[in-house]
């Protein structure tokens, strides 16, 4: 971890990654993992076709480098197997950024709604 992610990515989340799909295309999951963060909530009004719907997203910002789109995500110690249990959020979008000062370990954010 770098120098300035030490002291920024001091709250705690847990993931689950996608081990793949079982045979009726449910996914099967990793054993949950804790990662270092820092997190943020946004949320908003979207108009639509059908009335106005309301959308919350969850943001992590970590140097995490294993999630993927389709991961799950909380905020959190949790040891939960199933993120759906637990109340994790799906990841739907990554963001990559430099680590622009010591240029040792990229930092990402994972994003839960778009």
């Amino acid at each position: 971890m770098s120098n300035i992610a030490n002291w920024s990515y001091t709250a705690k989340a847990t993931i689950w990654r996608v081990a793949g799909e079982n045979e009726y295309g449910k996914k099967i999951f990793h054993p949950p993992e804790l990662i270092y963060c820092n997190y943020g909530l946004d949320s908003a009004a979207r108009l639509g076709d059908i009335g106005t719907g309301f959308i919350i997203k969850n943001t992590f910002w970590t140097e995490y480098a294993l999630a993927n789109e389709g991961d799950f995500i909380l905020i959190g110690k949790f040891t939960e197997l199933d993120p759906i249990r637990a109340g994790a959020d799906e990841i739907k979008h990554i963001a990559r950024y430099a680590d622009t000062f010591e240029r040792l370990a990229d930092d990402y954010a994972l994003i839960t709604g778009v």
